[in-house]
């Protein structure tokens, strides 16, 4: 059996976005590629206590805030490494290189170093989602209602966005979805189509975002820039990733209007199934924009709000 090697790895990342990436000094393997900072777990630590000391020992600085966020595993020709991803969003002190090291910080999606340790690529297409997911509710708040929220909602920041209208027929949803692209790409704004793989397609969307229940009848990842999944359940959760999809929403987290009485998973359970998980996990269910940091806590990439994303601030 291949011995796997437990390594702690940093997103270091400023209110901007931007993130840190250094370059391996020289001595080491892979000399000169660019990677996020990190290194070994030495036993008995922690990931969060290896993260910590790597830290000090690379860049000198002292970690205040880390969330777990995504684990994956990658073998390269010298090693199989299982790396423990977490998100710093506070720290003290001025990252400088300790060991000689050059490092820069660079924005999602448009990384300006080269070349880079090749584990990297899902990670770095993982930090261009953003933590909010939004999801439509055309079918409570008509068309011209949406449609105006949807417009302060991009003004406000929305970036990611979820066309999910199970009652329009495919050509409504196609026509109802490209109006929704329509007003998102100005500002940049993904957008998927739940479970209309030909209505995304029409609309020009970005991808689509698969039921559970199609989630489970998949054998292959959808033909699309991106892919997301609902799970509820822990073999919902390794389909998503067998499928190498680009994240997934778990729900339910608490009690929602939608599904009065349903089981909830609540913060524990959701913390339990997302822990160690490869792809970003949004938080979905009964929550509104003061849990993000509650969600953070318990390994979430973000959250997804239905209602939550088009009331009026």
């Amino acid at each position: 059996m291949t011995k796997v090697l437990e390594v702690s790895a940093a997103v270091i990342q400023r209110p901007d976005g931007r993130f840190l990436l250094a370059e391996r000094p020289e001595g080491k393997p892979w000399a000169g590629w660019w990677e996020f900072p990190g290194g070994k777990i030495e036993s008995p630590e922690t990931p969060l206590h290896a993260l910590a000391r790597e830290l000090h020992e690379e860049l000198g600085i002292a970690v205040e805030t880390a969330h777990p966020w995504l684990t994956r595993v990658y073998a390269y020709p010298h090693a199989t490494v299982r790396l423990h991803f977490f998100r710093v969003t506070a720290w003290r002190g001025e990252p400088h290189g300790k060991e000689n090291q050059r490092f820069d910080w660079q924005f999602p999606g448009r990384v300006m170093v080269a070349p880079l340790l090749p584990a990297n690529g899902p990670i770095l297409k993982s930090l261009e989602l953003p933590p909010l997911y939004g999801i439509t509710n055309l079918a409570e708040m008509g068309e011209e209602a949406f449609l105006a929220a949807l417009d302060r909602a991009l003004d406000d920041g929305l970036r990611l966005i979820q066309v999910r209208e199970k009652s329009l027929p495919p050509d409504e949803l196609a026509r109802f979805a490209a109006q929704v692209v329509e007003r998102a790409r100005p500002f940049g704004a993904k957008v998927l189509v739940n479970g209309g793989t030909e209505a995304a397609k029409t609309a020009g969307a970005d991808g689509v975002h698969l039921p559970a229940d199609q989630l489970m009848k998949s054998t292959q990842r959808p033909d699309f820039p991106w892919c997301g999944a609902s799970c509820h359940n822990q073999a919902e959760l390794a389909r998503a990733a067998e499928l190498d999809l680009d994240y997934v929403l778990l729900s339910p987290v608490q009690p929602t209007l939608s599904h009065p009485g349903a089981s909830v998973l609540g913060w524990e359970g959701f913390a339990e199934l997302a822990k160690d998980y490869p792809l970003p996990v949004y938080a979905l269910g009964g929550l509104t924009p003061a849990d993000m940091e509650t969600a953070w806590r318990h390994g979430a990439h973000g959250i997804g709000l239905l209602r939550g994303t088009w009331q009026k601030a």
